[in-house]
């Protein structure tokens, strides 16, 4: 009797896993941790993780919406909701370019062979815009209030 390849051994067992509808999910509801659920099923506990930080974020930008741009929680939470939407589309992105080969024997070792189609193209696309966007976006919200906090300082000691 032989023993199966390793990364059969460690692919989650049940259902036809979609690389097309992983990455869709990565795209859309990624930073809540959904593709990773869809993926490796409700027991997946870095799945759980995810909706914590995206709150915090989401809570951030309702701070800053109701207090204005100076209130430093939410210049501290707000980043928090960029990173995790940055994330899920580099997610989408590496799911969307995995081989089919790599992909059905890691997610589907027992079932028949599937390929991709201009689906997945389309999503990767996607998330590669928004990604990039978002993270930029975010790079530039934290680092500019983090300037603003720098010469405020400066100027308190130069009083």
């Amino acid at each position: 009797m032989t023993t199966p390849p390793e990364s059969a051994a460690l692919a989650p067992a049940g259902p036809y896993k979609s690389k097309t509808l992983a990455t869709w999910i990565a795209l859309l509801a990624g930073s809540l941790g959904l593709h990773r659920l869809y993926l490796y099923g409700w027991r997946d506990w870095l799945g759980w993780l995810h909706p914590v930080p995206t709150t915090l974020g989401v809570f951030g930008v309702q701070r800053m919406l109701t207090f204005g741009q100076d209130d430093r929680l939410s210049w501290l939470l707000i980043p928090l909701l960029g990173l995790m939407v940055s994330q899920a589309m580099l997610m989408a992105i590496l799911y969307g370019l995995t081989p089919d080969d790599k992909w059905n024997a890691r997610f589907n070792p027992h079932g028949p062979e599937h390929r991709s189609g201009w689906a997945v193209v389309i999503g990767v696309i996607a998330a590669l815009m928004i990604g990039a966007a978002v993270l930029m976006a975010t790079l530039a919200f934290g680092f500019q209030h983090y300037f603003e906090l720098q010469v405020e300082a400066a100027r308190q000691i130069s009083q």
